[in-house]
């Protein structure tokens, strides 16, 4: 008989735990009187993030790295940005010739501020993508260049 009642009273105990209290809660949530239409302005534009390689990176200084170049070596570049705008190229041809060819003009961001468009460059592509201590120099459409060269269009501060 007790092992009986002990037997009740261990599944009663085990029933009664595994039962789940459940609690209502009340929640009053105060009237808002209604907003006069002519006190609200809309703003149809996006709020966008404003860092970007322009305001947020130390872009401005010189850049070194050896491009790829179908009938040389390669081409040991250096770009030099200055906080004014302006900038200075100068370019080697490895193999082919010693000069080095040396261009100077200004620069413009382009709607993102994170890429630089060279003004009156020639003979060379003119925009670069401006990352952390590096300059990638896209393509002709503005585009990252990719394939197995892509890591050669990385100039580096």
């Amino acid at each position: 008989m007790k092992k009986q009642i002990l037997a009740l009273a261990l599944v009663s105990v085990a029933l009664w735990s595994c039962n789940v209290d459940t609690k209502t809660v009340t929640v009053s949530i105060d009237t808002v009187s209604p907003i006069e239409s002519d006190t609200i302005q809309e703003d149809s534009t996006l709020i966008a993030d404003d860092h970007n390689a322009q305001n947020s990176l130390d872009w401005a200084g010189s850049y070194k790295g050896t491009t790829p170049c179908a009938d040389c070596e390669g081409i040991e570049t250096e770009i030099t940005l200055n906080n004014d705008a302006t900038y200075i190229i100068k370019a080697k041809y490895l193999g082919k010739d010693t000069k080095v060819f040396q261009e100077n003009g200004s620069f413009s961001w382009d709607k993102t501020g994170s890429v630089i468009v060279l003004n009156d460059v020639k003979d060379r592509h003119s925009k670069f993508f401006v990352g952390e201590n590096t300059l990638t120099q896209l393509d002709i459409d503005g585009k990252k260049i990719t394939g197995a060269l892509s890591d050669k269009y990385v100039l580096k501060k």
